[in-house]
Parts: C-alpha cells; sequence; structure tokens
C-alpha cells in the first residue's frame, strides 16, 4: 500500500539532497489561480450576492445571509457537549501559556547620545481567520488562529467557515461553539477562495481586512497568493504532512498509527517515514494493515493518502543520511523517533514543528500542547514559520535624532546621498544647518 525509496547507498552533491527524490504531492496553485481569479472578481463586484451564490453552487446549500446571527453562536455554545468543551478550555488555556511567552516587547538602543531607534511592535489592526470545513470539522483551528491573534493584540478579528447543508447553512455549530467561547462575535458562513475575496475587498456585512490566515485546501492557497499584497498572509498551506524520522528502537505501532492520523485528513495528506531499519520498515507496513482494519475512512482518506506519490518510506544509510533527507523534506510536521531523540531534534534545521520522542505525537501539537498547528507545507518550513503571535505583528522603527546627533553624521549622510546620484537627499540635511554641514568625525 505505501511505496519505498531506497536511498541507501546513494552518493548525493554537495548541498544536499535532490527534494525531487522524495515523496511529495503535485499541487499546481498556479493552474488554481486561474480558476480563483473570476470567483475573487465576482466577489469583489458582487460582494455579499456573490457569496450567496457560491454557497449554492459549490457548498449544495441556500443561504439568505452570511454572518452568523449572534444568537446561533450563543445557542451553539449552550448546546456545546460538556466534555468537548472543557477540551477546548483546556486547548485554550494550553495555547495561551505558550502564545504569551512570544509577545514581543519594544526596544529602544541609543546609537549615540542625543540619537535612539526604537522598534515598537504593533498589532495587525484587523484580521481574517479562516477555519476549513467539509471532510472534517476543525474547532482546534479556530483556537489556533484566534489565541495567538488575542494575545498579539490584535483589535478586530472576523471568521470564516464553509455553511453546511446539515446545520441549515450555517458553519458547523462546534467551530461556532469555539468562536463564541473566545468571544469572537463577527463569523460568516463563507469558503473557499470566495471567503478569502470576501477578507480582502469586504462586502457589504464584512469590512475589509489587513491580513488572513488559516489552513485550507489548493483554492484557499491559490486565493492567498493571487490576493498577497492586498492583504497579508501566513502561508499558502496545503494538505496536512508528516514526516517521523525512526530508527530500530521505534515501535512500529506508534509509527503506523501516527502515519494513519494524518492520512485521515485528506486522500492529498502526506505521509512519510524515513528511517535506516529495514526490519521497522517491514513491521510498520504490517502494523498499517492491522490498524486500517479497525479505524473509520479507510476508503476515501487513509488508503488514497497512504498509496499516494506524496507518502513512502525512504530507507537510509543511517541517521547522518536520515537527518539530511528530513531537512530537505521540511515537513510541516517532524516526528523524532530514535535513540537520544531530543539531541537528534536538535540537529534539525527544516520543520514546521518537532515531536520529540515517543510521548509527543502530532496529534498532541493538533490539539492540546500548546503549540500551534498552523504550519508551513510543501517544503516551506525551510523558510516559513509557523502561525505565532509574531504573524500578526508588525515591527516599526521610530527614529529620534537630537540637532546634535544628527550634525555628528551629517557629513557622511551627505557623502553616501551623492555617491548614489541622490543630491536632493543630501540637501535635506544640509537645510537643517543653513547649508553649512560640520565634517563627520
Amino acid at each position: 500500500m505505501i511505496s519505498r525509496i531506497d536511498l541507501r547507498g546513494a552518493a548525493f552533491p554537495e548541498g544536499g539532497i535532490d527534494r525531487d527524490l522524495l515523496p511529495r504531492a503535485e499541487l499546481d496553485v498556479e493552474a488554481a489561480l486561474e480558476k480563483v481569479r473570476p470567483i475573487c472578481e465576482d466577489v469583489r463586484h458582487r460582494g455579499t450576492a456573490a457569496l450567496i451564490d457560491y454557497a449554492h453552487r459549490f457548498d449544495g446549500v441556500a443561504i439568505e445571509r452570511v454572518r452568523v446571527p449572534a444568537e446561533a453562536l450563543e445557542r451553539a455554545l449552550v448546546e456545546l457537549d460538556p466534555a468537548v468543551r472543557a477540551a477546548l478550555e483546556e486547548s485554550v488555556r494550553r495555547a495561551r501559556l505558550v502564545h504569551r511567552d512570544q509577545r514581543r516587547t519594544d526596544h529602544t538602543t541609543q546609537v549615540v547620545p542625543g540619537g535612539t531607534v526604537t522598534e515598537r511592535w504593533v498589532p495587525v489592526e484587523r484580521v481574517g481567520l479562516y477555519v476549513p470545513g467539509g471532510r472534517s470539522v476543525y474547532p482546534s483551528s479556530v483556537v489556533m488562529n484566534v489565541v495567538p491573534a488575542q494575545e498579539a493584540g490584535v483589535g478586530s478579528m472576523a471568521v470564516a467557515s464553509p455553511p453546511q447543508a446539515e446545520f441549515g447553512g450555517l458553519p458547523h455549530p462546534t467551530i461556532l461553539a469555539a468562536c463564541a467561547l473566545l468571544g469572537v462575535d463577527e463569523v460568516y458562513a463563507a469558503g473557499g477562495a470566495q471567503a478569502v475575496a470576501m477578507f480582502a475587498y469586504g462586502t457589504g456585512d464584512c469590512r475589509p481586512v489587513s491580513m488572513v490566515t488559516g489552513p485550507g485546501n489548493i483554492f484557499v492557497a491559490a486565493a492567498k497568493r493571487l490576493l498577497k499584497g492586498r492583504i497579508g498572509i501566513d502561508a499558502e498551506a496545503g494538505p496536512t504532512e508528516i514526516a517521523i524520522l525512526a530508527d530500530a528502537t521505534a515501535d512500529p505501532v506508534h509509527v503506523a498509527a501516527d502515519l494513519i492520523s494524518q492520512a485521515e485528513h485528506d486522500p492529498l495528506a502526506a505521509s512519510v517515514l524515513v528511517t535506516d531499519s529495514e526490519e521497522l520498515a517491514a513491521a510498520v507496513e504490517k502494523e498499517l494493515d492491522v490498524q486500517l482494519g479497525a479505524t473509520k475512512h479507510v476508503e476515501d482518506r487513509i488508503r488514497p493518502a497512504l498509496s499516494g506519490r506524496q507518502s513512502g518510506i525512504v530507507l537510509v544509510d543511517g541517521l547522518e543520511q536520515g537527518l539530511a533527507v528530513v531537512d530537505a523534506y521540511a515537513a510541516e510536521h517532524l516526528e523524532i523517533q530514535t535513540e537520544d531523540a531530543a539531541a537528534v531534534a536538535a540537529r534539525v534545521r527544516n520543520a514546521g514543528a518537532i515531536f520529540v520522542g515517543a510521548f509527543a505525537p502530532v496529534s498532541l501539537g493538533d490539539y492540546a500542547a500548546g503549540s500551534n498547528h498552523v504550519l508551513p507545507t510543501g517544503g516551506c518550513a525551510c523558510h516559513s514559520s509557523g502561525l505565532s503571535v509574531q504573524s500578526f505583528l508588525r515591527g516599526i522603527h521610530v527614529v529620534d535624532y537630537s540637532r546634535e546627533a544628527l550634525a555628528e553624521i551629517a557629513g557622511h549622510v551627505v557623502t553616501l546621498a551623492e555617491a548614489e546620484d541622490l543630491p536632493a537627499h543630501g540637501a535635506a540635511v544640509k537645510a537643517r544647518f543653513d547649508w553649512k554641514v560640520p565634517p563627520s568625525k
């Protein structure tokens, strides 16, 4: 069911492993751009009417309004299963602990006497938070989006999630309950590219936002790429992925369960095992067959995901090559199930989040580790970070120089301005000294 890629004995050029040798889904965001462009333009020009039409076309529901009524949010929280509420509250508590410690403080540097530069951290004014729907319901994504935005001090936020026919055209009630639990009262029944366009352009119901965050399908990712610049984005997050670096000490039951847990999300989800133990690889293959007989979503999600080109078992010569492989792969989620896992994890450079040892499965991070589960996919972890408080903050440099401090450096400023053939830049400094610039020291 799951393929093997044998890299043992392979020689790799200096600079690392060719990523094309590794499992990866074929996702053409560029092709999806042409599909989402007319949708986004339609929302831009027709607003709410377009959103209502797309709810019927894509979600199969007839809705009269897009904004979720306040009473629906309140009712969802009242009717929420007490056990689910308790779990969400603990997830929120742990996420707040971690994200509160990420808040940056303003810092002033005295460059010279009378000359300072202060870096001031200012939250984005208004954000749109996307929560996927469809195959699964993700109240945890409400927590992961809202908590860091709140801890950053964002003053205005709105959540969008696809309308559900089963719930009268509203988003799933557990998503609504999570919003109410977190004090978010602006929620929209809108999904896909049209929701991103609603946030970017605004409609009669929804004011435009400065930034859009949250995971979604390829059309959400394409809309983010199309509208980036008009709005800030966190990342073009695609289908989920897990990589597990394991040696002979790993338990095949744990490894197989974790591979399946990510395959459960989507037929395009990626599950990758990197190991130097052929015995472990064989045991995991057998265990996959055993565990698939006792779970849900096998034929519509898990089996297509595990058998797809994006998943596989990669055999390597040893730990060093294994580390090179996982760094080249740059997984959204990376588990380290090896001897001395903490030391091995400390050597990893590219991953959205790293889960250390046998008792830190990705599922823990999805819900209640305190970490954030909105993470870069598709190899983007080699240059991008997961969602955090910093995602919602902007650093602004505040420059404060006295006359004396400017006079001290004025000559150098004028010299550099003239070297760049920008004499007006120098003139702006000279004007403050009646065109008499003292020489710089």
